[in-house]
């Protein structure tokens, strides 16, 4: 079954009302940018003559700042190092309009993504980050289950950095406390999503864990058998050009691919399922807040870097 456009509009004050809890790896994105003139007589890569610096929020804060753009309330728990990293990180967040809730490991180094940009094209990115302490994620679970009250659903960023180790446990309890649990899963394992509203695999995520499939049907069988094993909800495919498809108990549901210019997708999955959250904490079901999330994708790839899409923007006729 297809549902090409969106058709169920959610007011403003509605999604103003609507609070996401949205938890896992935050990290720290530096952008370099500069000119590149000449190749290093060193080796044969480009000279980056740096004039630019820039720093934003990613990862699961980068979740949490696309909830807000599109005018929903976000909390943010996550464990980052206890560095200058991690003050700039909060700092941000804060600014944003998002509670931040910090949990902290003197041992722990805090992501940061730093990428090197020149003539408008990344030219390398380095990665700085270790694995957080058991004692913190610990208290982290705590402060989850003091948290989920205050909210209408919660949003699991899993990155695969160690932030998520109690994710089975808090997964029991949002949904015992009758909260949608939506979750962007990373890994091999999945048995630790059980129980979840929705998980949001991309293609090479899924393929990952129930192996490629030579046509759709074959999709559908694999797709709802490990829906159902895992009793799950919903399981939604992101499938970049080729649009999303929903697995759910009355089938699926595809979706094409927005048509625009595709600029960077930098982010886009972390747009998809921040406005999926937002929209069912604001009352929609999976089904009709799925063409929303398509179509706040198609708008995000057409921007640079790790972007974000405003109420203006998605709803716009």
């Amino acid at each position: 079954m297809s549902l090409p456009q969106a058709t169920e509009h959610i007011a403003p004050e509605a999604l103003a009302r609507a609070r996401v809890l949205v938890v896992g790896d935050a990290m720290l994105d530096r952008y370099w940018y500069g000119a590149v003139d000449r190749i290093s007589p060193e080796a044969p890569v480009p000279v980056v003559r740096v004039t630019r610096e820039e720093e934003r929020i990613g990862g699961a804060a980068n979740v949490a700042y696309n909830v807000v753009t599109l005018g929903a309330q976000a909390s943010l728990l996550t464990v980052t190092g206890d560095d200058d990293a991690s003050h700039k990180l909060e700092s941000l967040v804060a600014k944003t309009g998002i509670a931040p809730h910090f949990g902290r490991d003197s041992a722990l180094k805090t992501t940061v993504k730093l990428r090197v940009i020149g003539r408008q094209q990344q030219l390398l990115r380095l990665d700085f980050e270790n694995t957080p302490q058991s004692e913190v994620l610990a208290s982290q679970s705590e402060r989850f289950a003091a948290l989920l009250p205050q909210h209408d659903a919660v949003l699991f960023s899993d990155y695969g950095k160690g932030g998520l180790a109690h994710v089975s446990d808090m997964i029991d309890r949002a949904r015992a406390a009758g909260k949608a649990v939506l979750i962007d899963p990373k890994g091999a394992d999945y048995s630790r999503y059980r129980n979840a509203s929705v998980i949001t695999p991309n293609r090479a995520e899924l393929e990952h864990v129930i192996g490629v499939w030579n046509h759709e049907a074959e999709l559908h069988t694999k797709a709802q058998n490990l829906r159902q094993q895992l009793q799950l909800q919903a399981l939604l495919l992101t499938r970049s050009e080729e649009g999303m498809t929903l697995f759910d108990e009355q089938g699926s549901l595809h979706v094409n691919a927005q048509a625009r210019e595709v600029f960077d997708v930098t982010g886009a999955g972390d747009t998809v399922i921040a406005t999926l959250a937002a929209l069912v904490a604001a009352g929609l079901s999976v089904r009709a807040a799925l063409p929303w999330a398509n179509r706040a994708g198609g708008i995000v790839v057409g921007k640079f870097g790790t972007a974000t899409v405003s109420y203006e923007e998605l709803f716009a006729k």
